[in-house]
Formats: C-alpha cells, structure tokens, sequence
C-alpha cells in the first residue's frame, strides 16, 4: 500500500515488466512551508493539513531510485550524504535533516556500492549528490557518472550555482569522472534524458521504459504534489522561473501518457504515483502502491 505525503518515506519497491525500482532511501529531509515555498499561500496549508508532519513541516525523504533489469543496475542521484544540522538563511531554519543511510538501505537491499553500473544526475544539488564521492574517491567506483551538459556547463565554467555541493568535495572530483548526456539520449538500457531545466540549469528527467510501463524520475521539477496542479508555485531554490513552468508542463505531459507511473524523490511516503484530473479537470497525484520493503531509515524529532 501506499504511504503517507507527511510521512519520511519507507524503502519501497515496484516491479513492472520484470524492472524492479527501488527507493533507496539516505535520510529524512522537512522544508518549512513559507520560507521553502514562499508563494503558496498560507490557506493552502491551513486547507490541507495532510501535508504537513506533526510540526507544520513539508516532508521530504533524500535518497536515490535503483533500476534494476537483467542483472543490471543504475542509481537515479544519490541522496544527501551525512547531514544532520539545518539550513539556515539570515539565521532562520529553512530545512532539516537527518541522513546518511543510503550505504546500509544498499547493504540491506543485497548491494555493494561496486554492484551499481550507472549513476544518473537529475541535477548537481546536495540532496541528490552526497554519496558521489567518500574521502575524494568515487563511492560507486565501478559506476559510469552520467550528469547533462546543459548541467555541468556552469560548473565547469566556475560559476557558483545555488544548492550545489562543495566544490572541492563534488566539483572538482566529478570533473574528471562524468560522462555528459544530452536531451533525448538513451543513457541506459530502455533510459532516456530528458533535459528539462528551470530548478537548476540542466535538471535532467528520466524516463525508464518497462513492458508497457514508463517510469518517470523527475527530480525536483516537482517538490510536492500540489506543484503539479499549480504549477506557478516555486520552489525556493529555482534558478529559472519561465523555465520551471516549461519543465513541468513538458514533464505533466509525460505523466499523463498512458501506462506512466512518476517518481517523486521528495514526495514523502508517496514516492510513486500517477497523475489524474480530477472532475474540475485539475491535475493531482495518485499515490500508486509499492511495497515497503523497509521501514524508513531515518526520521525527524521535534
């Protein structure tokens, strides 16, 4: 069955067409609503107490979704790392956490960090980067890094981007070590790229094919539900707005394809889902069930 949005997500698998997908969840994550998300307004959450955690918090898990086909395998991002002290801007909390489980919810799953192929970037923001590299070195040594061009180009270029990670921790050493894709690339058997920025400068979705199923890894183009029915609702670190609006209605689109299922990285325990409209012709999310294969790794105190 499916979980609750305000609820840290559980490690939850789906198999489709023989593809097992995995929610390898690294920790606990919760953005205060107002600063994380300064133009929903205060009704909304008022109206919809579901999405807020017993502290009026967004919950939001970090992790990575493992693919699984044939006997091999590929890791969508790479969760936040070891992070537990809470993001601040002028002194006041914009988020918490508490992660760094990815290395035993692998363990656990019957992988070693050598096990993953392929480890695919929807974007180079510390939640979905912290266990690219242990101590300067490549934590999923056998893995080929794959990040769009569109994505690494600032970085290459020096540029300080928004929620990027520590260059000399994730920068530098992945400039040696990446591979760069392209829009419509075909970065793994039966996945595709799809670049779609806005949250950052090539946030790059991915669709993974599975019998008549199609998975839909989309990152951050979404941060909560309600973004997919009032898609002009930003989230905090969005680089582009004009290009936020294209990416969603690019990615809506292939939601609403038959067969489509998303993946919702930050989406509480509500990771999987597809997209309907409601009678008014309004777009939501439906939770899709998945069975919990572990309880959730980490979760938030007061």
């Amino acid at each position: 069955m499916a979980g609750a949005l305000n609820e840290q997500s559980a490690v939850r698998a789906l198999v489709l067409a023989g593809v097992r997908f995995t929610y390898v969840v690294d920790g606990a994550m919760a953005m205060v609503p107002g600063a994380f998300f300064p133009a929903v307004p205060a009704a909304y959450w008022t109206e919809h107490p579901e999405a807020l955690d017993a502290n009026g918090r967004v919950t939001a898990s970090a992790g990575g979704l493992l693919v699984e086909r044939d006997g091999r395998t590929l890791l969508v991002d790479a969760g936040l790392g070891v992070v537990t002290d809470p993001v601040e801007i002028a002194g006041e909390p914009v988020a918490f956490s508490d992660s760094g489980a990815l290395p035993d919810t692998l363990a656990a799953l019957g992988h070693r960090p050598e096990d993953i192929e392929a480890v695919a970037f929807t974007h180079l923001h510390v939640d979905h980067t912290g266990w690219a590299f242990a101590g300067g070195r490549k934590f999923f040594p056998a893995a080929t890094y794959l990040v769009a061009a569109q994505e690494w180009a600032p970085h290459g270029r020096g540029e300080l981007i928004p929620g990027a990670p520590d260059r000399a921790e994730v920068i530098e050493p992945l400039a040696g070590t990446h591979q760069e894709i392209g829009d419509g690339d075909e970065v793994f058997p039966g996945v595709r790229a799809l670049v779609t920025p806005g949250h950052s400068p090539g946030h790059t979705t991915y669709v993974i094919e599975a019998g008549e199923h199609r998975v839909i890894a989309f990152g951050d183009v979404f941060h909560i539900p309600a973004q997919i029915a009032h898609p002009d609702w930003p989230s905090l670190p969005d680089v582009d707005a004009a290009g936020v609006l294209a990416a969603r209605r690019r990615v809506v689109e292939e939601l609403e394809r038959p067969g489509a299922i998303g993946f919702g990285i930050h989406f509480g325990d509500q990771a999987f889902g597809r997209v309907r409209r409601d009678a008014a012709g309004l777009l939501r999310w439906e939770p899709v069930e998945a069975e919990a294969v572990l309880p959730a790794p980490r979760v938030l105190g007061d």
